[in-house]
């Protein structure tokens, strides 16, 4: 089962018959579309990326097939593919994961293991979605990161203490940017919510404090997922 269909392969002068290109490629768009479903899973995607992924096995494995033995054509494919990096912008990790498997899975059914490639697919695709069920990696702490804009007259240090105080668990600064030609600051917090406090009264109270000028909340990125 974990033997290569193309063990002949040698011993035929390096002819690949036409069934065995036929269930090699098969194999490969199968388990592509595999490999992106993975992808797809609980992620944000778009379809260019999902269909080159469902199809990427099937040109590693033709390229491997071609590449089988010759070290000149090897060469020239790994200068040709190492230009595919200047032509691309950098993507999160599950991306480059994904690409990983997708060319991990030509690279088996371009040399016959189609067994392997399947038990990898299997096996990785597993892990996966215990993790996912896991929540591995995940984080809980319920961080918000609050941005207020303030005239250059308020003394930010202090100003806002009472109402951390009263409607926050902890709370730190970690930015301060000025805008507007000086005019302005720009305070940027990390804090935890206080599970009790309303949050639009928070607002409300840092509206009045700060001359109604912009405020925002957001959910604070605890994960920074490109890889450049």
């Amino acid at each position: 089962m974990l033997a290569s269909i193309l063990s002949a392969y040698a011993a035929t002068a390096g002819e690949i018959t036409m069934s065995q290109l036929i269930l090699c490629t098969l194999a490969s768009l199968a388990l592509g579309l595999v490999c992106a479903g993975l992808y797809m899973y609980k992620n944000q995607y778009n379809r260019s990326f999902v269909v080159t992924l469902a199809l990427m096995p099937a040109i590693v494995q033709m390229v491997i097939m071609l590449v089988n033995g010759n070290l000149g054509t090897g060469i020239a494919v790994m200068g040709a593919f190492s230009l595919v990096r200047f032509r691309s912008l950098p993507g999160t990790a599950r991306e480059i994961g994904s690409i990983f498997l997708a060319m991990a899975i030509g690279l088996a059914t371009g040399t016959g293991y189609l067994g392997i490639a399947a038990i990898f697919t299997l096996i990785l695709g597993a892990a996966q979605f215990a993790l996912s069920y896991l929540h591995f990696g995940e984080t809980q702490t319920g961080d918000k990161t609050l941005k207020v804009t303030i005239p250059e007259g308020l003394d930010y240090e202090g100003a806002f203490d009472d109402l951390f105080q009263k409607y926050t668990r902890s709370v730190s600064l970690e930015k301060v940017k000025t805008s507007n030609m000086g005019s302005l600051f720009e305070l940027e917090y990390r804090l935890t919510p206080a599970a009790e406090q309303s949050e639009k009264e928070f607002l409300d109270a840092l509206r009045t404090r700060n001359g109604n000028l912009p405020i925002s909340i957001s959910r604070t990125a605890t994960v920074r997922e490109d890889l450049l």
